[in-house]
């Protein structure tokens, strides 16, 4: 039932929640539950995180609101811990749902103490090692090579892992894309490459970035199978990547999954008016009546298990809290000492490093050693 390169986006739930096609039996209304809840902890998240940009309390925020079909599927059909995802500037959604501490998160943002990489990377830039999920860098597509090179190396050792790679659609304009999927698809590498293509790279419309009709249909040109699905179906999401991966896994070369779905918020927070400076207010509003929440809530209610007002509710008012104290604790932790500029770099600091700190020790010292 899934085969690549086809011209529609493969979906199994309708946008008002009505199976279009027999619904696999582990979708059971629980697993649907929680999956429902996963989204919507991603969702609130999103929502608290612009409301501390908008307070001072971090300096940059990318939105993924309308996304978390996408990001929640594909955390749920891959091996947590086993398998090494090499991520983009969006997949904080993606992150929590592989269970990266909320803490270890809001920390980043805040640049807090209790931040893992200590207030040295720009605000959510995290990485976690625990779910072997690579440090996320601003550079467009610096993350496709080597994550070909690390699939390169699961391939050499024969560990049965996976590398997966995920990717704005503005990603596939960049050379380094096309460098880190050619040489994934000439060597056999275990890769799974997934663009998220939420059909806006900042102000640049996917139009302009290529000529193709879609993204996966550059995937014939690499000799990998190349699949568009429906990424705010959530069904879909996962039936595709738990298929593919496991063709992955099993040693048949890299492949390319589209997820079709829509960045409904602004890029970031230099972009704060996109309706007004470049998207149509038809245009969104087209793509927010298409959201992937919804059309859980509306197959719940098709099975006969809908979700109530108050229970939808009741989990945005728990992860207003849970992201509230991870805040207080964050902040209580206090900022980072500045002698962390030095250190966890080099095993013997060079001189001239060794000459800048004695040079800031003095200036917070007054002149005193």
């Amino acid at each position: 039932m899934i085969q690549p390169f086809t011209s529609d986006p493969l979906r199994w739930v309708a946008e008002d929640g009505q199976p279009i096609r027999e619904l696999p039996a582990r979708f059971t209304p629980d697993v649907l539950r929680g999956l429902h809840r996963d989204m919507v902890r991603a969702r609130e998240f999103d929502r608290k995180l612009v409301t501390l940009l908008r307070q001072g309390r971090t300096t940059f925020y990318a939105q993924s609101r309308g996304m978390e079909a996408t990001q929640v599927g594909l955390a749920r059909s891959i091996q947590v811990g086993h398998d090494w995802v090499w991520p983009y500037y969006r997949d904080h959604a993606l992150g929590l749902t592989m269970g990266v501490p909320l803490l270890d998160l809001v920390s980043q943002c805040l640049g807090t103490n209790s931040d893992p990489s200590r207030g040295r990377q720009m605000p959510h830039h995290f990485g976690a090692e625990r779910q072997n999920f690579v440090s996320i860098s601003s550079s467009i597509a610096s993350q496709v090579p080597p994550a070909a090179g690390n699939a390169l190396a699961q391939k050499y050792l024969g560990v049965g892992e996976i590398t997966v790679c995920t990717f704005g659609d503005g990603a596939t304009s960049e050379g380094d894309w096309h460098a880190g999927v050619n040489m994934a698809a000439v060597n056999g590498a275990p890769c799974l490459f997934v663009c998220e293509n939420n059909q806006w790279a900042i102000s640049t419309p996917l139009r302009a970035q290529t000529a193709s009709e879609t993204v996966h249909v550059k995937a014939r040109a690499y000799g990998m199978p190349g699949y568009l699905v429906d990424g705010n179906d959530i069904v879909a999401v996962m039936e595709v990547m738990s298929s593919v991966a496991e063709e992955v896994r099993q040693g048949n070369g890299p492949a390319l999954v589209e997820c079709l779905t829509y960045r409904v918020g602004s890029h970031s927070n230099a972009d704060a008016d996109a309706e007004k400076n470049y998207r149509t207010r038809e245009e969104v509003a087209l793509w927010t009546g298409r959201d992937p929440i919804a059309r859980v809530e509306g197959l719940l209610e098709h099975l006969g298990h809908p979700v109530s007002a108050e229970e939808r509710a009741d989990l945005i008012a728990a992860t207003h809290r849970e992201v509230d104290e991870a805040v207080r604790q964050a902040e209580a932790s206090g900022q980072p000492d500045w002698r962390i500029m030095f250190e966890d770099v080099y095993a013997d600091l060079p001189v001239h490093l060794r000459e800048q700190a004695a040079f800031l020790r003095a200036e917070q010292t007054g002149g005193q050693a």
